[in-house]
């Protein structure tokens, strides 16, 4: 099978490459907003034109005369985004007009050698040949007039982008879900990024020395010996009471949905500052969305055995309800350490999703309430009678039995834990779910008596009387 063609979106900040992106792509996984510079990965999604799959790369606002700072690292990413394109839709604002950054882009791209298509957007409402009549002065053919927002001209534009490719066969609906989508979360700067380019063996991320330098969640598709895997890096989670700015707020979304999305969750810590209540916070997010955990402790290289004694006693003390997730030690700038982190993500990925026996979780459940019962709910003590798988991601553990209205939450983590630890799931949560035995005789309706069976009740009530005497 051919490799899908390629297309970058490339333009100068908040001319609507992010809105572009997701109309093709028929998602919302570009972050959208009314702000220049929101962008900064380059983000990949597919999309289907015409019966043709085809690969969309959004880019952050590109100014190729960047020399430093955050700019400059965008900049790489998107000459890098253009490199790796078979052809380049450069998105110009109509309503702003041709701009001295318009021409520097076009130069860029000029000589870089790549198939341009001039795309001039926000024109709705607007007639086209006189918005478009400026922008043939950068030379790169002719301009198409469209909104991203709207709709408008969006299919003439992809015809020309996409003119020459023959369309390919659309790949299974189901072979996405069988690839595990791993989340990096973190708190802000503690070496996500570097981590997935550590990963990936490039940079793929911007890796900057500045907290919140990553704002979108940016889905990377890779392969390590053999398997495919979907790395999903996100931004940073602040405490609430800190997150003021509008685009902090969009990337604490994104974050939580990736989190609620992927498979396996790598919970980033630093090692040299201490586990703050905010870690613990994000921890118990990811424990109650039900996802599989893989703890990674960033910048352990150059700490002193005292500062390692302390990270590993703070990790018992204000993450204990993560003893099911053994914890990693890495450097993520250094690379050791690392190669452990995706066995330890495919293990925690197999007990997510591992089928569960009936016959043994049966066995399992008797055997627990044998060693310790249930205590009582008024008079009568719960009785657990049988249990089966109810789902994974995560391992759903359903318990049929009788009076279990009042069965304790101290019960129901110890038979957590014994259903764990006997299936030897490591690095998923486990939830049981307890379900109160129905009555089969309660929804159904007496017969009627026939004549013959009202006399003989008649009967036996006169023979009472005459027996006992009336009450």
């Amino acid at each position: 099978m051919n490799f899908l063609p390629t297309v970058a979106i490339v333009g100068r900040p908040n001319v609507g490459k992010s809105t572009l992106f997701n109309r093709l792509t028929r998602t919302r996984d570009a972050l959208v907003a009314d702000l220049p510079g929101l962008t900064r990965d380059r983000h990949y999604g597919r999309a289907r034109f015409e019966g043709l799959s085809y690969l969309v790369i959004d880019t952050g606002g590109f100014e190729p005369v960047a020399r430093d700072g955050i700019l400059l690292e965008m900049a790489r990413q998107t000459l890098q985004a253009v490199d790796e394109a078979d052809r380049v839709i450069f998105l110009t604002d109509g309503r702003a007009g041709l701009t001295n950054g318009d021409r520097a882009i076009a130069e860029t791209l000029r000589n870089r050698g790549k198939e341009v298509i001039l795309a001039v957007n926000k024109v709705e409402g607007m007639p086209g040949a006189m918005v478009t009549a400026e922008f043939h002065e950068l030379g790169l053919g002719e301009p198409v007039a469209m909104s991203s927002a709207h709709g408008e001209g969006v299919t003439h534009l992809m015809e020309q982008v996409l003119a020459g490719f023959e369309p390919e066969p659309e790949l299974p609906v189901g072979e996405k879900d069988e690839v595990p989508r791993i989340a990096i979360v973190g708190r802000p700067n503690v070496g996500k990024s570097t981590l997935v380019n550590q990963l990936l063996g490039e940079e793929r991320m911007i890796a900057f020395d500045q907290p919140g330098t990553t704002r979108d969640s940016i889905a990377v598709d890779f392969e390590r010996n053999g398997k495919r895997y979907v790395l999903i890096d996100t931004a940073g989670l602040r405490r609430r009471g800190k997150v003021f700015e509008a685009v902090e707020k969009f990337s604490v979304f994104k974050t939580m949905q990736a989190i609620e999305e992927a498979n396996v969750v790598v919970l980033t810590l630093d090692a040299q500052q201490d586990i703050s209540d905010q870690d613990a916070h994000i921890a118990g997010y990811i424990v109650n969305a039900g996802r599989a955990v893989v703890v990674a402790v960033n910048k352990w290289d150059g700490l002193d055995t005292h500062r390692r004694d302390m990270v590993k006693n703070e990790l018992a003390r204000k993450l204990g309800f993560l003893d099911f997730a053994s914890p990693l030690f890495i450097s993520a700038l250094r690379g050791t350490g690392v190669k452990g982190l995706l066995p330890a993500v495919d293990g925690a990925y197999a007990a997510a999703m591992a089928k569960l026996s009936t016959p043994k979780l049966t066995r399992v459940l008797h055997a627990a309430v044998t060693q310790h019962q249930p205590p009582k709910a008024g008079p009568f003590r719960p009785k657990l009678r049988y249990a089966h798988q109810g789902g994974h991601n995560p391992p759903i553990v359903v318990v049929h039995g009788t009076a279990i209205a009042h069965i304790p939450e101290s019960y129901r983590r110890y038979l957590e834990n014994t259903f764990r630890t006997a299936f030897e799931l490591r690095g998923t949560p486990l939830r049981v779910e307890f379900r109160q035995g129905s009555n089969p005789f309660a929804d159904r309706k007496p017969k009627p008596l026939t004549e013959a069976e009202e006399n003989r009740l008649r009967r036996q009530r006169r023979r009472g009387r005459k027996l006992f005497g009336k009450r």
